[in-house]
């Protein structure tokens, strides 16, 4: 079992777990100083939950896969209206909605919702296992491996592997403005399953690249296109350029491309700029000031060395 290997934030249960009263989704924006559930009794709040970025990365579809067990278990005649609220909550990350409509294509092939849902996590976990083997094939011994955001199950497992296999790594962790995902989730994670990891700013990876102190860029991956451009959070693309620069070979992460998408499918959300006029709770820029908030980044074909997916490195 990877629940063995993986850090605690990562595992099914204090991501997102299912009672007959509702979801209940761990708030990663107050970790690691807090734990603490929000409870969501239908879909709807599942949804505004994932909006309100209570839970990232792969949270979403696991918050996501529960609430459609509980839709089902409570007012299955709105399986298909819940399937299409959920997926509107990240627009960008088209993963969750391909595994929903995945889930409804089975259920009305006759298959039973109560086995459907629990075999789509088994399938992950299974999946993760196959795709850390061989990111870990990746690492050499000494490696410093600069990461963006929060990277979760397939890049923890492929860092934890290589050090079971005695390969000296160090991970380099920006903070990760504006939710600051690196600071609060990663270099936990990493610190918990006995990494070494230094905390950096977010403009900090270009010095260390420089030094030669970091030789490898390693992240997830929010989407895939067939044409292997990557979308990520933002402050990926400025990283893969610098890089790119120092020949540094950058893999992204991917549990699948999206083959339904092509460049000009791809929506970037936009967030309030309020967010990044502070931090934690502190104003750091004047009232009046005007702020602009991309989520996320899309990296440029040339600017990656491999997709590590599933079936290999593409």
């Amino acid at each position: 079992m990877i629940d063995s290997l993986l850090p605690s934030f990562l595992r099914h249960e204090n991501i997102s777990r299912i009672t007959d009263e509702g979801v209940f989704i761990t708030d990663r924006r107050l970790l690691p100083f807090e734990r603490k559930e929000v409870f969501c009794p239908d879909f709807s709040s599942v949804a505004a939950a994932i909006k309100d970025m209570v839970t990232q990365g792969g949270g979403p579809l696991e918050a996501a896969l529960n609430a459609l067990l509980l839709t089902y278990r409570k007012e299955t005649e709105r399986l298909d209206e819940a399937v299409s609220v959920l997926s509107a909550a990240r627009p960008t990350n088209t993963t969750m909605k391909r595994e929903l409509e995945s889930v409804m294509a089975r259920y009305y092939g006759g298959e039973d919702m109560e086995r459907i849902i629990p075999s789509v996590f088994r399938r992950y976990d299974e999946m993760y296992d196959r795709i850390s083997d061989i990111g870990e094939r990746l690492i050499a011994d000494g490696d410093g491996i600069l990461t963006t955001c929060f990277p979760e199950h397939t890049f923890m497992l492929s860092i934890k592997k290589a050090a079971l296999n005695g390969k000296r790594v160090s991970v380099y962790v920006p903070e990760t403005r504006p939710y600051l995902q690196g600071a609060h989730l990663t270099e936990p994670c990493l610190r918990e399953m006995g990494i070494r990891c230094f905390l950096i700013t977010d403009g900090m990876p270009s010095h260390f690249m420089r030094s030669g102190k970091i030789t490898k860029y390693m992240t997830a991956a929010d989407l895939v296109l067939p044409s292997r451009h990557v979308v990520n959070k933002t402050g990926t693309l400025g990283n893969a350029i610098a890089a790119h620069y120092y020949h540094i070979p950058y893999y992204a992460f991917s549990v699948g491309v999206d083959d339904t998408k092509c460049y000009d499918d791809i929506i970037i959300e936009y967030r309030s700029g309020e967010s990044i006029k502070e931090l934690g709770g502190r104003k750091t820029a004047a009232e009046e000031a005007e702020a602009i908030y991309p989520c996320f980044d899309i990296i440029d074909p040339e600017l990656v060395k491999g997709i590590i997916t599933d079936g290999g490195v593409i």
